[in-house]
């Protein structure tokens, strides 16, 4: 059994989690700006240790140089998120089209490795791609921090009540929402979904302005 303090910490970063997994959700777009340098960092940090795993066959976390990596890729990734505006954007739609493609490669039964995470990078490139050339900035995040963010909500309810490990929710919480079962699957689609109409209800007339490069 887990000490009264180990679960009271364990509560609290649950709760952090699921608060910052609705904040994305619902209202990412209009919060874009002060989202985005978090999520580059977290998002960064998990890319860099699955690059590591994939790479060298190794378990995610499992050594000082996956930390050291990961640690780096997160801290380019949140001041360039930071800095320029079209950083940022290719971010949060590369972000989706890695975590969806690696999420549905092992929902049908792929292991995470080196033929996943390429065609996860294959995947988020060519979405930030699209994004970028055809001015698809605002549905690409609504739609990426709606799914984001449902998957961080169904990653922190795994987490507390499923057994899932905490290192598996930082590695890609889209995954863990969509391989883990059929039910998890529903639940966090329709959250996504919900997140999306939300968001498109509530930013009609409203649009994020591109922030000048800070440098």
């Amino acid at each position: 059994m887990p000490s009264d303090t180990s679960f009271f910490s364990l509560m609290c970063a649950a709760l952090i989690a699921l608060l910052f997994g609705l904040v994305v959700c619902f209202n990412g777009y209009r919060l874009f700006l002060f989202l985005i340098p978090i999520w580059g960092f977290f998002f960064g940090f998990g890319l860099g240790a699955q690059a590591m795993q994939a790479i060298f066959g190794q378990a995610f976390l499992a050594t000082v140089t996956s930390w050291v990596v990961g640690f780096i890729v997160a801290v380019v990734f949140a001041v360039l998120s930071y800095l320029f505006y079209i950083f940022a954007v290719a971010l949060i739609a590369g972000s989706l089209g890695y975590a969806l493609a690696v999420g549905l490669l092992t929902a049908i039964g792929l292991e995470m490795g080196f033929i996943v995470w390429v065609i996860g990078l294959v995947a988020g490139v060519a979405l930030a791609a699209v994004t970028v050339m055809f001015n698809l900035q605002k549905w690409v995040i609504i739609a990426a921090t709606a799914f984001l963010g449902a998957g961080v909500i169904v990653g922190t309810f795994l987490f507390v009540f499923g057994g899932l490990p905490s290192s598996q929710l930082v590695q890609n919480p889209v995954k863990a929402a969509l391989s883990n079962s059929p039910f998890w699957m529903i639940i966090f689609i329709v959250v996504g979904v919900l997140g999306f109409a939300a968001q498109y209800a509530g930013t009609r007339r409203f649009e994020l302005k591109a922030w000048d490069n800070r440098i």
